[in-house]
């Protein structure tokens, strides 16, 4: 399986009259995006699946990434194991209950994606990693464990997209 996993884009900052999980892409949040996720598509990159924190900013980036890469709403699955405060043990679980999934991209919250990186790749969820808004992480493996079974393939923060 090729697992990316992808941190939520610039949101309006947080504080003041909305609720965390409320809050939105910025205007520059989505266009940033949207010119990332078509590189990605340049690269080659397909996703079968998509599973996003249900929180507003990761959502909004999940179904950016899907309408570019062409991939069908019905294929975004919201889950609160990727939540900022997620369970990484939960989220392994559910990946591993949907079957046979061979590119899946997973659009959750720092430091939930880099712990869990870490203990992906190195068995480690202290591991600082440190994934920028909108950057995306590509790691490959033979079978979903709940210890060090991935390989890191790239971290590519969304400054190495240069503008078009």
């Amino acid at each position: 399986m090729n697992m990316y996993l992808m941190r939520h884009a610039i949101a309006v900052n947080s504080g003041g009259e909305i609720d965390d999980s409320q809050r939105p892409l910025t205007e520059i949040g989505r266009n940033k995006l949207i010119h990332i996720a078509r590189n990605l598509k340049r690269m080659g990159v397909k996703f079968d699946f998509i599973v996003t924190s249900p929180y507003l900013r990761a959502r909004q980036t999940a179904e950016i990434v899907a309408h570019v890469l062409e991939l069908k709403p019905k294929h975004i699955h919201d889950s609160e194991n990727l939540t900022p405060l997620g369970f990484a043990d939960r989220l392994i679980d559910e990946i591993n209950a949907m079957g046979d999934i061979k590119n899946l991209l997973l659009v959750g919250h720092e430091p939930f994606l880099s712990q869990l990186i870490g203990v992906l790749v190195a068995g480690d969820a202290s591991i600082d990693i440190g994934m920028k808004k909108a950057g995306v992480c590509r790691i490959s493996l033979q079978q979903l464990t709940h210890e060090r079974c991935a390989t890191l393939k790239w971290l590519l923060p969304p400054a190495i997209f240069a503008e078009e």
